[in-house]
């Protein structure tokens, strides 16, 4: 049987407030290690119409499923803050639904997505359009941040954005030159003085990085080595960007976010006296920032090709120790498909991105196994502080009355990835051939078992991530 309910107190788009719950099962997840603020604790939890409705020693009715977690982690669902799913305008690299399917494998039961489909998500009529699709095609939970840029940043600084998770210049620039809001100091510091939205941006100095393409461009023409990739998109084109960023937001008193931080450098940009919730001024790292450095070009060359450019091995070891000591605030993917023909190309035509959102998890899980960083502070960065920041109702922790988004986890089950066991619609993984020792055994999206040991439940859907604008920890 299915019920709909509509919450009190939505005033965003309708279907953003549309819950649909399937009431077929009850569930209990017996004797896991459940890993959640601060805290690994055994214990059992009692999922019913879609919420965690108990946490402790769970008796039952009798008529639950039970899903022994014996020796295994119990985790909130991660909360993927920075995608592209490429849906709508182009679906030949990935949709929402594969793209979905492929994160709850990897125990991602919510993401975020970035506005440069096709069109470019600009107005709320887009951005609308972008929520019914997502209704009808995605496994996961789902939010979508409203682009801005010079053609409609005036529209956007007179709007309501309570119910908004974000506007973000991210991937504008593909579509357009001068788009880069950290590129066009007047511009940010427009916007900055003239919203209370969260303003998400994409932190390089298009002219420093202009400069450097020139430079390289003069030795070896169109065919650059990938290898240069990191000092054409550079240190100092990511620093300045970011430091002139943060000051115009300090002086506004502005809520302002770097995404996919690369550099050690920018790193002491950032605080962590202060909790999450109180800053003004965030920042995130994506996973292949830290698993890969500029010593795999020469073996993956233009496979690892993203913007910003994976830098050095002091870089990667910047980013850890400052995501471990809450300059960084939380790790998200980037998650962003070409097929393999647009990657495989020379330097300038080759496509920057690439897919990670099955593997994240996996790949933070391996550091947790080589002893770089625990499983509680995987799961602070991963699950809870995505929700804290974006301000995310009922998600992101494991607790009674939240909604059952849950990723169990076996750190004892080794597997090589292969083209055989990816869900991407691309086809394809920067990461083949690598072997983790954990896995993802079963994934919980609204208390139903959309995976379950390399199995899919697709009659399911995710629902629209809910903004609350009252949110406390």
């Amino acid at each position: 049987m299915a019920v709909l309910l509509w919450p009190e107190g939505s005033s965003f788009f309708w279907f953003k407030t549309l819950r649909i719950i399937l009431m077929e099962k009850s569930y209990i997840i017996a004797n896991g290690l459940l890993v959640n603020e601060g805290d690994i604790l055994k214990g059992d939890i009692l999922i019913r119409n879609g919420v965690i409705e108990e946490i402790g020693e769970v008796a039952g009715t009798g008529q639950e499923e039970i899903i022994d977690a014996t020796g295994k982690y119990v985790i909130p669902g991660v909360i993927d803050g920075q995608v592209h799913f490429r849906d709508p305008g182009l679906t030949h690299k990935a949709d929402l639904y594969t793209e979905s399917k492929a994160a709850v494998a990897g125990g991602v039961t919510s993401f975020i997505e970035m506005p440069n489909t096709k069109p470019n998500t600009l107005t709320l009529e887009l951005l609308e359009e972008k929520y019914k699709l997502a209704s009808t095609k995605s496994l996961a939970n789902f939010g979508f941040l409203l682009g801005v840029n010079s053609e409609n940043i005036d529209e956007v600084i007179q709007l309501d954005t309570e119910s908004l998770l974000a506007v973000t210049d991210d991937g504008l620039y593909f579509t357009k030159k001068g788009n880069i809001l950290a590129d066009n100091p007047a511009m940010l510091e427009k916007l900055l003085a003239n919203t209370s939205a969260i303003v998400a941006i994409h932190s390089e100095k298009e002219e420093i990085v202009e400069k450097n393409e020139e430079k390289y461009r003069s030795i070896y023409g169109e065919d650059v080595p990938v290898k240069f990739h990191p000092l054409i998109r550079s240190e100092q084109a990511c620093f300045e960007a970011s430091e002139r960023a943060i000051k115009i937001a300090k002086k506004h008193n502005a809520k302002l976010h770097i995404l996919h931080l690369t550099t050690a450098a920018e790193t002491e940009l950032f605080r962590n006296d202060i909790p999450l919730i109180e800053k003004r001024i965030t920042t995130e790292v994506s996973v292949h920032h830290l698993w890969f450095s500029d010593r795999d070009y020469d073996r993956l060359g233009t496979r690892i090709k993203w913007n910003p450019a994976i830098k050095t091995q002091k870089d990667k070891d910047g980013l850890f120790k400052a995501l471990l000591d809450d300059r960084i605030d939380f790790i998200t993917t980037d998650h962003a498909p070409h097929t393999i023909e647009e990657k495989d190309q020379p330097y300038f035509q080759s496509m920057s991105g690439a897919p990670m959102i099955q593997h994240s998890l996996v790949c933070m899980l391996e550091f947790h196994h080589q002893d770089k960083i625990s499983l509680p502070k995987i799961v602070e960065k991963m699950c809870h502080n995505p929700a804290i920041m974006y301000k995310i109702a009922d998600r992101g922790f494991l607790r009674e009355g939240y909604q059952a988004d849950i990723a169990i986890l076996d750190l004892n089950n080794e597997w090589t990835v292969s083209k055989d066991n990816l869900f991407y619609k691309c086809g394809w993984s920067p990461l083949e051939g690598t072997s983790f020792k954990s896995k993802v055994s079963e994934t919980f999206v609204n208390g139903q078992l959309v995976y379950f040991q390399d199995t899919f439940d697709t009659k399911f859907r995710g629902q629209a991530l809910m903004v609350d604008p009252d949110f406390s920890l």
